[in-house]
């Protein structure tokens, strides 16, 4: 399939009409980032984020009603799998002091609605666990059993055959289910995934996301020198930065603004920032690559006059490829549901934006470097 086949286009000649349009998107970013801000997911600032799983749908306002007011601060709370599912984060990383108690409370009414008239002692309380210690072992088997299948995270504190004490974790999962299976009867809910993140954790993960980035960078400025010329390197490492910089700045923008669009920055959204600038480079390589052949067949030609050569011979691969990328992120961005859908964005767009930089920014940046400079590229 071939189009756009033998087309001439000045693209070369637009190339300043389009240094103020990078420019106005790049500071209406800029702006937004200094203004209002980046969002960053609890992989960054710290948090617990819970996936539970019902038996049977339920709506996300009724379930956020429910969850009002608990005890732990502001609760997002988000849908998934046909509102089978739920996410739901928080800033805090353990459940509060006050919380504790009334915890404790509810784990010492399973044990006694089970095993009636039990008399069961605490032996030591932390801050997110407790330990119990009962008559005899199988007593402590039999209460573990029990607690387990209720969904709390109990253990033998060891497995000597002699042991009676019993070893409860209490998270804020715990008072979440608590809190649904009081106020959403007739629901049965599984805890599918916690994460608890500390803010420690977090600034180190963001530090080794910027290096990570920065690296990147830098190995494809050293590659890219030593395979072409420094300047085309150069070039091309701006046009990246000019990417990644600009969807950052889509990110602030958008965020409170459009439904379903408050993105937060993760883990995930740098593995899709690397991707990112993986799927740019590629295609600023593919044009430099037909750049350096032309040259080499059309010496006495403008330098100009052979980028445009080499941009309008390659820009119906970069459509062709790039349109099929673009519409398998499409289709993830559309039904892939809340968690793959800032994945999906960020390379739905960054796609764009790099086709975009790789003829528009990169090229451009080259070009204007051998006019001012007077410089003659050769290979």
């Amino acid at each position: 399939m071939r189009i756009l086949h033998n087309i001439n286009v000045d693209f070369m000649g637009k190339r300043k009409f389009f240094y103020g349009l990078s420019i106005t998107l790049f500071l209406i970013g800029f702006i937004n980032i200094l203004v209002r801000g980046l969002q960053f997911g609890i992989d960054f600032k710290g948090g617990t984020e819970l996936q539970f799983k019902m038996d049977k749908p339920v709506e996300v306002t009724e379930l956020r009603d429910k969850l009002l007011n608990i005890g732990l601060g502001d609760l997002e709370v988000k849908m998934l799998g046909g509102n089978q599912g739920a996410l739901i984060r928080t800033e805090l990383q353990e459940i509060p002091k006050d919380i504790f108690p009334k915890v404790v409370a509810q784990i010492e009414k399973t044990v006694l609605d089970a095993l009636p008239g039990l008399k069961i002692t605490e032996a030591e309380r932390t801050g997110n666990s407790i330990v119990y210690s009962v008559s005899s072992p199988d007593t402590a088997k039999r209460i573990v059993e029990k607690l387990f299948t209720s969904g709390y995270q109990a253990g033998r504190v060891s497995e000597e055959p002699n042991n009676t004490q019993i070893k409860v974790r209490i998270g804020i999962s715990d008072w979440i289910k608590d809190n649904l299976r009081t106020k959403l009867s007739g629901y049965n809910f599984e805890l599918r995934r916690s994460e608890v993140i500390g803010p420690k954790v977090g600034n180190e993960l963001k530090t080794d996301a910027v290096i990570a980035v920065f690296l990147s960078l830098l190995g494809i400025l050293i590659y890219l020198a030593f395979r072409y010329k420094f300047i085309f390197a150069f070039g091309a490492v701006l046009a990246l930065f000019h990417d990644v910089l600009i969807t950052l700045g889509l990110y602030a923008t958008l965020y409170g603004v459009i439904p379903n669009f408050n993105l937060e920055i993760n883990l995930t959204i740098v593995a899709a920032f690397l991707t990112l600038i993986g799927y740019s480079i590629m295609d600023t390589v593919i044009v430099f690559d037909r750049v350096r052949e032309t040259i080499k067949l059309h010496k006495t030609e403008s330098l100009e006059g052979l980028m445009n050569m080499s941009i309008n011979k390659t820009i119906s691969r970069t459509i062709l490829t790039g349109g099929t990328t673009l519409m398998s992120c499409i289709v993830l961005l559309i039904f892939g549901g809340e968690v793959l859908r800032a994945f999906a964005f960020t390379l739905t767009f960054g796609i764009i934006i790099g086709t975009y930089s790789s003829v528009f920014v990169a090229s451009s940046i080259v070009l204007d470097y051998a006019k001012r400079t007077k410089a003659k590229i050769e290979f």
